[in-house]
């Protein structure tokens, strides 16, 4: 276990409100159930030993009823510990994805390092692993040390010196468990969930990318990685399950040896008369009954070191620096009446080339700016600073000049909404997409915003309406048609400045001219930048400015729109 994973997992262990209270809850009924355990085993083995001597049956029924109330309560306290385990489990699982989430959010703008398949393996796997902390490490854990001492005390009661070697023989077993356990399981548990993020990102680009896979007849190359990294995980989980079944012989082992020892003890005392006779086999049973409670932690140990890798991963996201950061006293949001950008420089790296040089820009409220420009040119970059998904290397990006690094990012990005030409389509109904960008608007604002880009009637024939599902990133619909569910969402936001990168991509050059025409008249009182590589359709701009090696050139506007048919 890395110390850094460690430190990770003590952050993420620390209680939230409410949290000890549920844990001591857990623990006191998994104190109880074994407690119940061992009394159970202990009268049956006194209760066996007293019934061979063939009593009268009436001297026998208390302890026959004992027997049955210690079972009957040790099933009600076992079902009551699970239930509190798991309730813990599930609301620390909640609590660890909103973490996730949180810290991720931020790191988004700036491009999260790593695949899809390992970020959603630390988002699912890593935190799914941390969610066992608690009922498999800290419950087991805290319940071992409960049922040591009260073992030790309860057999101390029958037999002084059987309550010492209870004592020691559980402390031992107990020890070499956990750390036998953790030693033989930290190199698997290292190297599990960086194997399992490997195979599921080969898995989803297998899944994601099928089509082209064939097309390009790479399938069984591809299905060659899948089974060598599958093949891989198996071998270290093999290595986990060997390290456990070593345990599991270890704990065996243990657990005979403290019953020789308690016979060692035992038997002089029952010749000297110390001990009744009858009362050997209990003080047995309840130390193999005791026994019972120590043998998770070799699982408790093997989860620890999982949980302490899990942690770790989780932690790296969260070490990463932000591209952008919040002020530390956001000034007020401005009313929003100019978008501006002065010499702005920008480049993704040291080693990098520059991609923006110079900037001058301004965009009014109510003013329709068209940028183009060859493909790589800088016009995505160009917009992402406007939204503040990067800060400039030089000059500044302001709204009525403000710079937006003196505003907080969800101030900046209600005022200005940027559309991307990959805009994201959720695996959810037609409204629900829609709704992402103002919750609650009307019908009557989805049915605008769906007649600017032309989607009424299809939306209107469609066999559920608006709740009809458009399929993982809106594979159940066209290609036009998912830009342009993705442009009326933008459309149905109130910014007061819109930037829409590649807006009619996919769509023929007549039903391009107007849907652009449609997005030009319900935009009049907004500030509105297309960005596009193509020169069609711009006619109606007020400006159109060219971005070339960096820099920005206006061209005359063409003249009023022209509309297909």
């Amino acid at each position: 276990m890395s110390g850094a994973g460690l430190r990770a997992l003590m952050r993420v262990a620390r209680p939230r409100r409410g949290e000890r209270a549920r844990l001591a809850l857990a623990v006191a009924l998994a104190g109880g159930a074994a407690a119940a355990a061992v009394a159970l085993l202990a009268t049956s083995g006194y209760l066996i030993s007293r019934a061979a001597q063939r009593p009268e049956i009436l001297t026998l029924m208390v302890t026959i009823v004992a027997v049955r109330a210690f079972g009957i309560v040790r099933a009600g306290l076992r079902y009551g510990e699970r239930l509190a385990t798991h309730d813990l489990a599930l609301r620390r699982l909640a609590w660890l994805r909103l973490d996730f989430f949180r810290s991720l959010v931020p790191r988004v703008p700036g491009r999260v390092a790593g695949r899809g398949g390992e970020m959603l393996s630390r988002f699912v796997s890593d935190v799914d692993t941390l969610g066992d902390l608690h009922p498999r490490v800290m419950v087991p854990a805290s319940l071992a040390v409960l049922v040591v001492l009260g073992a030790a005390v309860a057999a101390w009661t029958i037999l002084p010196a059987a309550g010492v070697t209870v004592l020691v023989s559980l402390a031992l077993s107990a020890v070499l468990l956990f750390a036998l356990s953790a030693r033989a399981s930290a190199r698997a548990a290292r190297r599990q969930a960086p194997a399992r993020a490997r195979l599921t990102s080969e898995l989803l680009e297998g899944i994601d990318g099928a089509v082209e896979l064939s097309v390009a007849g790479r399938v069984e190359e591809h299905i060659d990685r899948v089974a060598a990294s599958d093949a891989r995980l198996a071998r270290i989980a093999r290595g986990d399950a060997l390290a456990g079944a070593l345990a599991s012989v270890v704990g065996e082992l243990l657990a005979g040896a403290g019953v020789i020892a308690i016979l060692i003890v035992a038997v002089p005392a029952v010749h000297s008369g110390a001990l009744a006779g009858v009362m050997v086999a209990a003080v047995v049973f309840l130390l193999l009954a005791a026994q019972e409670s120590i043998l998770p932690l070799a699982g408790a140990a093997r989860t620890l070191n999982l949980c302490a890798t899990a942690a770790g991963r989780l932690a790296e996201v969260g070490a990463s620096a932000p591209t952008v950061l919040d002020p530390a006293v956001a000034v007020e949001l401005p009313a929003g009446r100019e978008l501006s950008m002065h010499g702005v420089v920008f480049g993704y790296g040291a080693e990098e080339p520059l991609v923006l040089d110079g900037i001058e820009l301004r965009i009014g409220t109510g003013e329709r700016v068209a940028l183009t420009g060859p493909s790589g040119g800088g016009k995505s970059t160009l917009g992402e600073l406007l939204v503040r998904f990067h800060d400039p290397l030089v000059g500044s990006v302001e709204i009525d000049g403000v710079d937006l690094r003196e505003l907080a990012q969800e101030d900046v990005r209600s005022l200005v909404l940027v559309c991307s030409q990959d805009c994201h389509v959720f695996n959810t109904t037609l409204r629900e997409n829609l709704l992402l960008a103002r919750r609650d608007a009307d019908e009557d604002a989805i049915s605008r915003a769906l007649g600017a880009v032309e989607l009424d009637l299809w939306a209107a024939a469609l066999p559920l309406g608006l709740d009809t599902l458009v399929g993982q990133d809106g594979e159940l619909v066209s290609g036009g048609q998912r830009t342009r569910i993705a442009l009326a969402r933008a459309l149905l936001r109130d910014a007061r400045f819109l930037v829409l990168d590649e807006p009619t991509a996919h769509l023929d050059p007549d039903l391009a001219a107007r849907v652009l025409h449609n997005v030009l008249e319900v935009c009049d009182d907004r500030g509105l930048l297309v960005i596009t590589h193509e020169l069609v359709a711009l006619e109606g701009f007020d400006r159109i400015l060219t971005l070339e090696h960096g820099a920005i050139e206006t061209r005359e506007p063409l003249g009023p729109v022209a509309v297909g048919a």
